[in-house]
């Protein structure tokens, strides 16, 4: 029974993926690609690489831009895994932080992973100083920055786009369950969160109460040679209220002992743990340490590596991180995610839930978040699940 599920899985997703390289075929082979974690966009990058250097009678070239170099090492597999070990001769992948150093190199096709982490301004002179046939981007979700979307958008027009609960839907990815948990702060942490909050506020009303944001921006940026000082002392001020806030919030105690208690009550479970910080991941870890480990960027590689072996053979049941499994992280028997630090962006709870829903029959993943009531986090978290379904807010 548990081959057919499998066999059904595999077919959709294969029909899945071909359906969204039509569309990027008939889209003149530029296009993005927009799919939730488990869709099996690597194996779309696989195929897109395959095609186009098949067509050069395989003396083509080309090019993989990835955002981490774990990705680099996992892409490179994909190629094995589906039975293209023969196209590596072909392909080089790099990291974005190096790509953009490239000029004037031409490819056959261009393959840009994880595309909303590759669109800043430095990271777009790889699209100025270089030229391609083909150029496929992917995505989980399109990025939120509007500047980004118009650069995406004329760079690679979206030309299929499945969501994570359309994945579900179809059976490509496991279910899941999110539960919004909220926290309360200490009462030395509240009146650090007040006080941190008060300043904001005092902030943003003199930079202008309805565009603070832009205005900071602006003053710290083009505008600091004819800004005023008052006006760069409040955008400094603006700033350093919102980092206040958001370290109370990320290291707030009653996170710890909550996850003491997920950690004892889910022995069995694999479990991924999401700090705001590696400073605060690390004291997580430490809470949980007969079970945890820690992988984050403070870690050396072998560090690292170490973490995902022991999370892999079940050694460490609870792996401990900041962004640093937010792309490219791949164990689908992991059933459980708990998230202690909280962003602004959607994208990355999109990207947190996906590293749990991997497809595995019979399971549900678990997506625990917590977040402390009443503050800017609240607000986030609010904003974050607004496109998932299955969410439920505790008391």
């Amino acid at each position: 029974m548990e081959m057919q599920v499998m066999t059904s899985v595999i077919k959709t997703k294969d029909q899945e993926q071909r359906k969204a390289l039509n569309a990027w075929a008939k889209a003149g082979f530029t296009g993005s690609i927009i799919a939730g974690t488990g869709f099996g966009k690597s194996r779309c990058g696989v195929l897109a690489v395959a095609h186009s250097i098949d067509e050069h009678d395989s003396k083509g070239n080309a090019l993989i831009i990835v955002p981490t170099q774990q990705l680099q090492e996992q892409f490179k597999q994909e190629f094995i895994k589906w039975g293209h070990e023969d196209m590596l001769e072909h392909i080089e992948v790099l990291c974005y932080q190096s790509a953009y150093k490239l000029t004037d190199k031409h490819y056959n096709v261009v393959v840009c992973d994880e595309i909303h982490l590759g669109l800043s301004p430095e990271y777009r002179k790889f699209f100025k100083n270089n030229t391609w046939d083909r150029m496929l981007c992917m995505t989980a979700t399109l990025p939120e920055d509007i500047d980004y979307c118009e650069v995406l958008n004329n760079l690679a027009p979206t030309v299929y786009s499945i969501s994570l609960d359309e994945c579900v839907n179809l059976g490509l990815v496991s279910p899941y369950q999110v539960i919004c948990k909220p926290i309360k702060l200490s009462d030395a942490e509240a009146a650090e969160y007040k006080k941190a909050n008060n300043t904001f506020v005092y902030a943003k009303y003199t930079l202008g109460q309805f565009d603070a944001f832009d205005r900071a921006n602006y003053i710290m940026g083009p505008g600091k040679h004819t800004a005023t000082n008052e006006e760069k002392a409040a955008a400094a001020q603006f700033y350093r209220s919102i980092r206040a806030r958001k370290t109370v919030v990320d290291h707030a105690e009653g996170k710890i002992a909550e996850l003491q208690n997920i950690v004892i009550e889910n022995v069995g479970e694999k479990i991924l743990v999401f700090g705001g910080s590696n400073e605060f991941t690390n004291k997580l870890a430490d809470a949980t340490e007969t079970f945890s480990s820690v992988y984050h960027s403070g870690k050396t590689k072998k560090q690292k590596e170490q973490a995902l072996k022991d999370f892999r053979s079940g050694d460490k049941p609870v792996l401990c991180s900041t962004k640093a499994l937010n792309q490219g992280f791949d164990v689908a028997d992991a059933t459980m995610a708990v998230i202690c630090g909280l962003t602004s962006k959607g994208l990355t709870m999109i990207q947190r839930v996906g590293r749990i829903i991997r497809f595995q029959e019979n399971k549900v993943g678990k997506i625990v978040i917590l977040y402390v009531k009443d503050s800017q986090e609240e607000k986030w978290l609010k904003s974050s699940v607004k496109s998932l379904n299955n969410v439920t807010w505790l008391p």
